[in-house]
């Protein structure tokens, strides 16, 4: 008490030593506190129905000033004096400054004599006292009060107008827009300020103090005049004419608060909403593209050409390049939306988030899985199916080149065995047909391979399911009856000669020895010409190598061939000479066979043809293999820089969001420059998958310099593209919830040591038990239920912290956190509900009852609101957004179009059912 009053002491004598200076400079500073220190009474004393005239004069009894002291309080005086007498007269008057300074307030060279006796100086001073006391001293502003409260009320709400400048309760108003300003900013329908002009300052005094009467209820206490004409106006007329102002708006005020903070609270929760309706139509956006693609990837309906696989493969290869990168970004934006969405809901303490059923953010990734499940096995399967296309193709035209070849052999072989030539032929004819039917038998079995390789091939096509199989099988059935009906054409005719064999003498041995050399001579060529044009397939440099050592070898037994040729035509050159010796009949040609030499040439000559046309297919092949060995050294040079490169990153990232080197921000910046790497690192992925395409097209399938293939790349791209963003999405969030919650950086270093220090898996979550130890290892005190627990728990490391604190842990308290932090019970908590749960206790957040608290101002202190007070006190769209959700009020006081904010409010914050 002692400090008030001497507190009050120094504010009020250093009035009283300035009053006498001023009197004793500026005469005309008295006109002007006579003029407004007489309206301000009588502003005052017409609550009572009464006024002065005279301010020294009207007051000299005491009466009235007592009067003004019981009306400007609100308490009861002691009964005055009735009398006339100047004792009388005087009692009162002590009566009076007993009472004011009853209220704490000094009075320094005031006495009653001077008041009764009328004396001016000390009257006004005795009033300047009372309206400092009364309507100034209660006057506070951001913790500043009085005069310097007044007068930085005054400077915030002139601030923004121009020409205003308010540093003083003197020149600063001359100008009158110092008064315009403060009417215009609280009721801007009273004045048009842009009129105004700072070279007119009687007329915007006038229109002020004019203005100020008829709407504020404010009594004219100044003349524009005075101001104008008087250099340094009195400082206490125009505190005490402000100070009017001051309370004239201080309801305003209230109300504009309240507004304000409603529509805080409303422009929050429309932004939520927002939020959640974009969240709702992106994840259905997404699966339903997944809904759609997931049967087209599973469709494994096969071509039955090359061509038409090549273009599924290319069809493949454009959902991988050009459809699903999008959805990719569209998955972590959601990912992304989604975290964002339910750190606002924490901040702005409304329910979290739940999204509709089938859309959490665990189902967009189950299906995403399934996707990319399908996606692996389709692509798997392609690559099969061009394989066994490719393979039929082979077979298939191998198939064709052998069963013309054969068909073309066996042309004529039935009716060649079917003639009854023996039967009338001489003995040197019938033995002539012997030898040859021997040399028949000899090149049918020579072509018995030729007839087992083409039904294997058959059999190959059938298994492989090759589209045009019914005419291969005919085919290979027209073959092998044919074959069949040829052996036992063969050994019927056979039998036939065997019994004539006795009847015939004489045989030709050199014809017989021709037949049988050119035979198998003739046979070896055709073999020769069908391997010369045989097509191949190889798929690394080695297979081509093996190849052309073969073709080589080949070409080294044609020598030995040419000699055999050589023999072969002079055994046939021996037979023309002794033709030609002895002039014996032979009817032009040989009887044991049909190979002449003319056809042993030709086909000889075809061979050496061949020979140079297979040399130039083997080297173009053997080019192309290593143009393919170039490409995957190409590709693997470059995958096993990418692939290590991926995953050094990935660490480095997961390193930063554990590490506590600098603050958030710094963090938050040091991942944003990783990002920047990371996206400016693109190009060289770009430049993998053109290698990549350049394999695919050249059928490569496999490569040994490395063990990253293209799908690898694009897993480890994606994740990593994914993790950067998931991080820095999480530094932010914990900067808009250490902002948020005041949350100095030393309180956030300690949550990360201490989170760190339990997250033994660095995997940036905790489960259950290791969260329950980190609160208890930072102090935070979880009591026991009715089943206490001995704090034993399976984690070594969490009983270890138990033991050495000495605590032990209530499972239902755990429980009742353990629901705050894991609302999805997904089983793990995040960093981020970490140090919301940390921070929430001591949170300084709007609340149900604040909100309601500022409606009820709002209604005028009524249970309910109607839709005209909200429209006038909130912006337009907000107060559409209440009357829309508000229901109608039911209690018994209620009116027409009442509306309920108490309900409205609770269910802002999820407390009850708008």
């Amino acid at each position: 008490m002692d400090h008030y009053d001497s507190q009050q002491t120094n504010d009020y004598m250093q009035p009283e030593e300035d009053w006498d200076r001023d009197l004793l400079l500026d005469p005309a500073w008295e006109k002007q506190q006579r003029k407004t220190f007489t309206a301000w009474c009588n502003s005052h004393l017409r609550k009572a129905g009464t006024q002065i005239e005279n301010i020294e004069e009207d007051f000299r009894d005491g009466l009235k000033l007592m009067l003004l002291l019981e009306v400007i309080s609100g308490e009861r005086l002691a009964k005055p004096e009735r009398g006339k007498m100047r004792v009388h007269k005087i009692s009162n008057v002590n009566k009076a400054l007993d009472f004011i300074a009853s209220k704490g307030v000094k009075l320094v060279s005031i006495g009653a004599e001077e008041i009764v006796d009328g004396n001016a100086k000390m009257t006004l001073g005795m009033i300047w006292t009372i309206i400092l006391r009364f309507a100034i001293q209660d006057i506070s502003v951001e913790e500043t009060s009085a005069k310097e409260g007044l007068l930085l009320w005054c400077q915030r709400k002139t601030a923004p107008y121009k020409n205003v400048n308010i540093q003083n309760f003197h020149i600063s108003w001359k100008d009158g827009l110092g008064f315009c300003a403060l009417i215009h900013r609280h009721r801007p329908e009273l004045i048009d300020y842009g009129k105004l002009r700072k070279d007119d300052p009687l007329t915007n005094l006038n229109t002020a103090f004019d203005v100020a009467e008829r709407f504020l209820d404010i009594p004219k206490m100044l003349d524009a005049e005075d101001i104008i004409g008087t250099l340094r106006p009195d400082e206490k007329a125009i505190m005490t004419y402000v100070s009017c102002y001051y309370h004239a708006f201080s309801g305003a005020q209230k109300a504009e608060t309240a507004a304000n903070r409603i529509c805080k609270v409303l422009a929050v929760n429309q932004e939520n909403e927002q939020l959640m309706e974009e969240y709702e139509k992106l994840a259905s956006d997404l699966l339903e593209w997944i809904r759609r693609t997931i049967p087209w990837l599973e469709n494994r309906v096969p071509e039955n050409t090359m061509q038409a696989m090549q273009q599924k493969l290319e069809d493949f290869r454009d959902y991988r390049r050009l459809h699903k990168p999008p959805k990719v970004q569209e998955k972590c934006q959601l990912e992304i939306n989604f975290n964002t969405l339910q750190t606002k809901l924490r901040l702005s303490n409304r329910p979290a988030f739940m999204p509709s059923e089938g859309k959490m953010v665990s189902d967009i990734n189950n299906a995403w899985g399934g996707l990319e499940q399908a996606e692996k096995g389709y692509e798997e399967w392609l690559l099969n199916e061009i394989r066994r296309l490719e393979r039929l193709d082979h077979l298939a035209e191998k198939f064709r080149q052998k069963a013309s070849i054969h068909e073309s052999w066996t042309d004529g072989k039935e009716v060649m065995l079917q003639q009854k030539d023996y039967e009338t032929a001489t003995l040197s004819e019938i033995k002539a047909l012997l030898k040859k039917h021997e040399a028949f038998e000899s090149d049918l079995a020579a072509h018995q391979d030729r007839v087992e390789q083409i039904a294997a091939i058959a059999q190959e096509l059938n298994e492989l399911d090759y589209y045009d199989s019914p005419s291969v099988n005919a085919r290979c059935q027209k073959i092998c009856d044919q074959w069949d009906n040829l052996g036992a054409l063969t050994q019927k005719r056979r039998e036939a000669l065997e019994r004539t064999e006795k009847l015939l003498e004489t045989i030709d041995q050199l014809y017989l020895e021709y037949a049988k050399r050119a035979a198998p001579f003739n046979n070896w060529m055709e073999g020769a010409m069908e391997d010369l044009q045989d097509t191949f397939i190889v798929h690394t440099i080695e297979e081509i190598q093996g190849l052309t050592t073969a073709h080589e070898q080949f070409k080294a037994t044609l020598p030995d061939a040419d000699k055999e040729r050589q023999a072969i035509l002079g055994i046939h050159n021996e037979v023309s000479k002794i033709v030609q010796t002895y002039h014996v009949n032979m009817a032009g040609t040989n009887p044991y066979t049909t190979i002449n030499p003319q056809e042993i040439n030709s086909k000889w000559d075809h061979v050496r043809q061949l020979v140079p046309r297979r040399d130039q297919a083997l080297m173009e092949e053997h080019a192309r293999q290593q143009h393919n060995e170039r490409l995957r050294k190409q590709f693997g040079a470059q995958a096993n820089v990418i692939g290590p490169w991926i995953q050094t990153k990935m660490e480095e990232i997961g390193r930063i969001s554990i590490e506590m080197h600098g603050t958030l921000e710094d963090q938050l910046s040091h991942l944003r420059q990783y990002e920047k790497s990371i996206v400016n690192y693109k190009p060289k992925i770009d430049q993998l998958e053109g290698d990549h395409q350049q394999i695919q097209e050249a059928l490569i399938f496999d490569n040994k310099h490395t063990n990253y293939t293209m799908e690898h790349i694009r897993v480890g791209w994606e994740q990593l593209l994914t993790t950067i963003a998931r991080t820095i999405n999480e530094v932010e969030n914990q900067i808009l919830t250490r902002d948020a919650k005041g949350i100095s950086q030393e309180q956030m270093n300690e949550f990360r040591a201490s989170f760190n220090h339990f997250d033994r898996d660095h995997s940036g979550t905790l489960g259950p038990e290791e969260f329950k130890a980190c609160l208890i290892s930072l102090g935070y005190d979880i009591g026991n239920d009715a089943q206490k627990k001995t704090g034993m728990l399976d984690c070594e490391d969490f009983r270890t912290c138990l033991i050495s604190i000495g605590y032990n842990m209530g499972e239902a308290e755990f429980a009742r956190i353990m629901s705050i932090v894991d609302p999805n019970r997904i089983g793990v908590v995040t960093f981020q509900a970490f140090i919301d749960f940390m921070s929430r206790e001591t949170a300084d957040t709007d609340t149900a009852d604040q909100v309601m608290a500022s409606f009820k101002i709002l209604a005028g202190d009524k249970n309910y609101i109607t839709v005209d007070e909200l429209r006038r006190e909130l912006p337009p769209d907000q107060a559409e957004y209440c009357i829309a959700r508000m229901a109608p009020y039911t209690g018994l006081d209620s009116v027409p179009g009442a509306l309920d904010y108490m309900s409205f409010s609770t269910a802002l914050y999820g407390e009850s059912d708008l």
